[in-house]
This record gives C-alpha cells, structure tokens and sequence, in this order.
C-alpha cells in the first residue's frame, strides 16, 4: 500500500507569527487525517510551526538544505540544523530553486543524499517547462532530472524519498496539467523507478503531483492511479482549501 502524502510548501510567505497561526488552524481542521500531512514552512518560521502543531499528526518540513555539514556557505542551513529545529521532510531541487538560485541535477543529487543520510525524508522535484513540453522532451528530462538526483541512493534509502512531478509550466500560473497528462507523467517516474532499482520499490513508492492542485482539481487528480498525493503551493496558504485537499486524498 502506497502512502498518500499531502505537502503544504508556502515557499516565501508568512512572517513567524502567521505561520503560527496557519499552522494552528490547519492542526485543528486535520485531527485524524487519513493520508500523511506536511507543512513546508521558510526557515524563519520552523519554531512557531512546530510549537503549533506539537501533539497533531501534521509533519513538519523545510523548502531547502544545504550538502555541507558546516562551514563557510553564508545564508544556507544543513540537514542536521533542520533536524535538530524538528523537522522531518525536506524539499529538494524545487524548479524556483533550480531557475532563480542556480542548482544544477547535480547539486540537487548533493543537496538529496545529504538529506537522507541525516535521517530526513525528501520530497524531490523534477519537472519540464513549457518550451520543453512543446518540443516533446517531457519524458527525457523527467528521467535526466530523476536519474541524476537518485544516483548514488542506495534501496534502502528510496523509503525515505517521495519524487513531486511539477510541471514548470504550471506551478503558480493557474494553469494546471489534465488528470490525464498528470498520470502519464506520473506512471513513467513509477516505470522509471522499476528500471533503477526493483518494481516492489516502485509499486510502494510514492510520487506527488504539484502543479497547481487546487480545492477545485484535487479529486480528479489523486484519483488517477499513479498520483499518490499533492505538492500544493497557494493553496496551502488558506487552511479551508489545503483541508479539502487533505479530505480529497482519502
């Protein structure tokens, strides 16, 4: 049985205070939700987050981490930083980090396996953009971006790994890929993961949709056989919309 998971990335919103709130009001809507549920809160807001959702079945994650242990990387933070501020997922080579901060399928594979092998659990991105799509290269850079992340991870390790497919060209523009697009995206990353490692690792594991998914999509989406959950953005922001998400997940 695939676990579902629904993640909350707010990327560049809410001051600590706000996120103290939201935080609350998404704990209080999603007592006993029937899929795992994430909250990827900025850096700054990791504490007031975790405090309000202590004693919840929400799950604390972060948007970034950093390949180093230590060192001279001025405004980055480590797999163990995050760790030991209480958090258990990790987002990683998100297409916004990849276009406005320069990481690379390498440094994303980097920033990946340090995650794990500190003990987090990753949610990594992979994703094609618009004039990729139009050429036809969807499926050659979903694999590029899946192989290069994954190399080096061991089979025991890919439990702690959950892929988002996030087309580019639909993560925040309103615009949103069909349930069948979705799948046929979605089915090739589960036979790509079959060929890299076994299909009982691909058959258990779970791989996200992220582009867009709204209160609206949510059910037509995770219906879909090889969508076992969402990555969602705005949505997230509002807790009324991220519970009906949480609820269509069932």
């Amino acid at each position: 049985m695939r676990k579902m998971i629904i993640a909350g990335n707010w990327k560049m919103n809410k001051t600590p205070s706000e996120a103290s709130v939201l935080a609350s009001e998404i704990a209080a809507k999603n007592p006993s939700p029937s899929c795992e549920v994430v909250i990827c809160v900025p850096f700054v807001d990791i504490f007031e987050a975790g405090k309000a959702i202590a004693g919840s079945k929400i799950r604390l994650g972060a948007q970034n981490v950093h390949f180093a242990e230590k060192g001279a990387y001025t405004g980055e933070i480590s797999a163990s930083m995050l760790k030991e501020c209480g958090v258990e997922y990790v987002i990683v080579g998100h297409s916004e980090r990849r276009q406005y901060f320069a990481e690379t399928d390498e440094t994303v594979n980097k920033r990946l396996t340090a995650a794990v092998e500190a003990g987090l659990k990753v949610i990594l991105c992979v994703g094609e953009t618009e004039a990729q799509r139009d050429a036809g290269e969807t499926f050659s850079v979903i694999e590029r971006q899946t192989r290069k992340a994954l190399e080096g991870v061991s089979a025991e390790k890919m439990a702690d790994i959950v892929i988002a497919y996030e087309p580019v060209w639909a993560i925040g523009t309103g615009r949103t890929a069909t349930a069948d697009q979705a799948e046929e995206v979605c089915a090739f990353i589960r036979d790509l993961i079959a060929k890299l490692y076994d299909s009982k690792i691909a058959d258990d594991f779970t791989i996200q949709y992220g582009g867009s998914m709204n209160a609206k999509n949510a059910a037509e989406l995770l219906a879909m056989k090889d969508i076992d959950g969402g990555l969602i953005g705005g949505a997230s922001l509002k807790s009324d919309d991220f519970t009906v998400i949480v609820n269509a997940a069932k």
